[in-house]
């Protein structure tokens, strides 16, 4: 009988490896997985890739990881917000690498590298210093920059309601990332906030379907 739900967030992460490239959803607070997070700064895993809208602040989410110097690189498109201080200060100092990216372009490349797409053309950041050292094409007249597909060992994401295959539903904003990262992980772990009994979802609601879950936890706390 398949049966994708783990016992706790720690037991869904204890095979993270060092040097791991990890996607984690959230914009903000909304659909940031934090138990996932948190049961990975216990885990001991280092040398980390982060993926995500942004790399942490005030000392919550990411930002733990990159205070315990876990995170080698962080791909991202807000890296600097109120009370990231920690990441500043770390980048300035040579200690942390950055990959800035325009949002929408991050979105793009993660969904390409869920898709099977290698890479693609946009105008976004084209005549920028986004644009250094990336190939440019002149397309119907316009400047567009060639992005890459992102993927990732795991994905970390948030979502509302699931069943023991993984099928997921979200709710609301917290939806963001999720569906996308769902998709370029060769390992997604979903924290949810309620279990129900397969064919209790809608098959219209499901957002992300079974087959690109691999693992599932109970939230502790209901979050959004």
């Amino acid at each position: 009988m398949l049966n994708k739900i783990f016992t706790n967030a720690e037991a869904a992460l204890a095979d993270v490896p060092h040097g791991a490239t990890i996607m984690i959803s959230g914009f903000g607070g909304a659909g940031l997985p934090v138990e996932l997070i948190d049961a990975l700064l216990e885990q001991g895993a280092k040398d980390l890739t982060i993926i995500s809208n942004n790399a942490g602040s005030k000392g919550a989410g990411i930002a733990k990881l990159v205070q315990a110097r876990r995170v080698r690189k962080v791909i991202c498109s807000f890296p600097r917000q109120p009370g990231s201080d920690i990441f500043d200060q770390l980048y300035r100092e040579g200690k942390i690498e950055l990959e800035l990216l325009p949002q929408g372009t991050l979105a793009e490349r993660v969904r390409a590298g869920g898709a099977g797409i290698g890479a693609f053309f946009t105008p976004t950041a084209a005549g920028t210093e986004l644009a250094k050292n990336k190939e440019v094409r002149e397309i119907d007249g316009v400047q567009q920059v060639l992005e890459y597909a992102l993927h990732a060992d795991y994905a970390l994401i948030k979502a509302n309601v699931s069943d023991r295959w993984g099928n997921l539903t979200y709710r609301g904003s917290a939806r963001n990332f999720g569906p996308i990262m769902a998709t370029a992980g060769k390992c997604t772990i979903a924290q949810v906030n309620c279990l129900v009994q397969l064919g209790d979802i809608d098959p219209e609601h499901v957002v992300t379907p079974s087959v690109f879950v691999s693992r599932v936890v109970l939230s502790k706390q209901v979050s959004f």
